[in-house]
Protein backbone atom coordinates (compact mmCIF):
# COMPACT_ATOMS: atom_id res chain seq x y z
CA UNK A 1 0.00 0.00 0.00
CA UNK A 2 1.30 3.73 -0.92
CA UNK A 3 2.36 6.39 1.64
CA UNK A 4 0.29 9.41 1.43
CA UNK A 5 3.34 12.17 1.42
CA UNK A 6 2.11 15.48 3.27
CA UNK A 7 3.07 18.11 1.40
CA UNK A 8 4.45 20.36 4.28
CA UNK A 9 6.57 17.58 5.80
CA UNK A 10 8.05 17.03 2.36
CA UNK A 11 9.15 20.72 1.87
CA UNK A 12 10.33 20.50 5.25
CA UNK A 13 12.54 17.94 5.03
CA UNK A 14 13.37 19.15 1.49
CA UNK A 15 14.59 22.16 2.21
CA UNK A 16 16.38 21.63 5.76
CA UNK A 17 18.72 19.41 3.88
CA UNK A 18 19.13 21.79 1.40
CA UNK A 19 19.87 24.95 3.50
CA UNK A 20 23.04 25.28 6.32
CA UNK A 21 20.31 26.50 9.43
CA UNK A 22 17.31 23.88 9.18
CA UNK A 23 15.99 25.12 12.44
CA UNK A 24 15.33 28.08 10.92
CA UNK A 25 13.26 26.75 8.04
CA UNK A 26 9.23 27.00 8.52
CA UNK A 27 6.52 26.42 5.94
CA UNK A 28 2.92 27.59 6.07
CA UNK A 29 -0.02 25.91 4.42
CA UNK A 30 -3.26 27.72 3.31
CA UNK A 31 -6.06 25.76 1.22
CA UNK A 32 -8.53 27.94 -0.49
CA UNK A 33 -10.55 27.25 -2.87
CA UNK A 34 -7.66 27.93 -5.63
CA UNK A 35 -5.70 24.66 -4.19
CA UNK A 36 -2.94 24.82 -1.37
CA UNK A 37 -0.43 27.37 -0.85
CA UNK A 38 3.12 27.00 0.95
CA UNK A 39 5.00 29.37 1.91
CA UNK A 40 8.77 29.30 2.70
CA UNK A 41 10.57 30.91 5.19
CA UNK A 42 13.87 30.78 5.63
CA UNK A 43 17.22 32.17 7.49
CA UNK A 44 18.47 35.14 5.08
CA UNK A 45 22.07 33.76 4.64
CA UNK A 46 20.38 30.64 2.79
CA UNK A 47 18.57 31.55 0.38
CA UNK A 48 21.24 31.78 -2.04
CA UNK A 49 20.97 27.83 -1.66
CA UNK A 50 17.47 28.16 -2.06
CA UNK A 51 16.96 30.12 -5.28
CA UNK A 52 20.49 28.44 -6.75
CA UNK A 53 21.68 29.83 -10.16
CA UNK A 54 19.40 31.94 -12.11
CA UNK A 55 16.43 30.33 -10.02
CA UNK A 56 17.25 26.74 -11.09
CA UNK A 57 16.81 25.22 -7.32
CA UNK A 58 13.54 27.15 -6.57
CA UNK A 59 12.23 26.08 -9.84
CA UNK A 60 12.96 22.38 -9.18
CA UNK A 61 11.49 22.83 -5.46
CA UNK A 62 8.32 23.88 -6.98
CA UNK A 63 8.00 21.64 -9.69
CA UNK A 64 8.73 18.52 -6.83
CA UNK A 65 6.21 20.14 -5.00
CA UNK A 66 3.23 20.25 -7.30
CA UNK A 67 4.36 16.50 -8.03
CA UNK A 68 3.48 15.85 -4.25
CA UNK A 69 0.35 18.09 -4.61
CA UNK A 70 -0.60 15.61 -7.68
CA UNK A 71 -0.30 12.70 -6.36
CA UNK A 72 -2.36 13.58 -3.36
CA UNK A 73 -5.02 15.20 -5.37
CA UNK A 74 -4.60 18.87 -4.93
CA UNK A 75 -2.89 21.81 -6.48
CA UNK A 76 0.09 23.20 -4.91
CA UNK A 77 1.93 26.33 -5.25
CA UNK A 78 4.93 27.87 -3.30
CA UNK A 79 6.15 31.03 -2.30
CA UNK A 80 9.54 32.02 -0.97
CA UNK A 81 9.52 34.60 1.11
CA UNK A 82 12.09 37.46 0.88
CA UNK A 83 13.30 38.30 4.23
CA UNK A 84 13.21 41.74 5.39
CA UNK A 85 16.06 43.70 3.90
CA UNK A 86 16.70 40.46 1.19
CA UNK A 87 17.15 42.57 -2.04
CA UNK A 88 19.47 45.55 -1.85
CA UNK A 89 19.11 47.94 -4.98
CA UNK A 90 22.14 49.20 -5.97
CA UNK A 91 22.69 53.06 -7.63
CA UNK A 92 24.92 52.39 -10.93
CA UNK A 93 28.24 53.59 -10.54
CA UNK A 94 29.31 56.99 -11.49
CA UNK A 95 32.94 57.98 -12.55
CA UNK A 96 34.36 61.21 -12.03
CA UNK A 97 35.49 60.69 -15.81
CA UNK A 98 32.41 60.42 -17.27
CA UNK A 99 30.94 63.73 -15.94
CA UNK A 100 33.89 65.40 -17.20
CA UNK A 101 33.19 64.45 -21.02
CA UNK A 102 29.42 65.13 -21.30
CA UNK A 103 30.06 69.04 -20.85
CA UNK A 104 27.18 70.13 -19.17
Amino acid sequence: MAKVINDQDFLEYLIGALVDHPEDVKVDRKVDEMGVLLTLKVNPEDMGQIIGREGSTARSIRSLVRIVGLKNHARVNLKIEEPEGGRVSRAPRESAEGLDDLKL
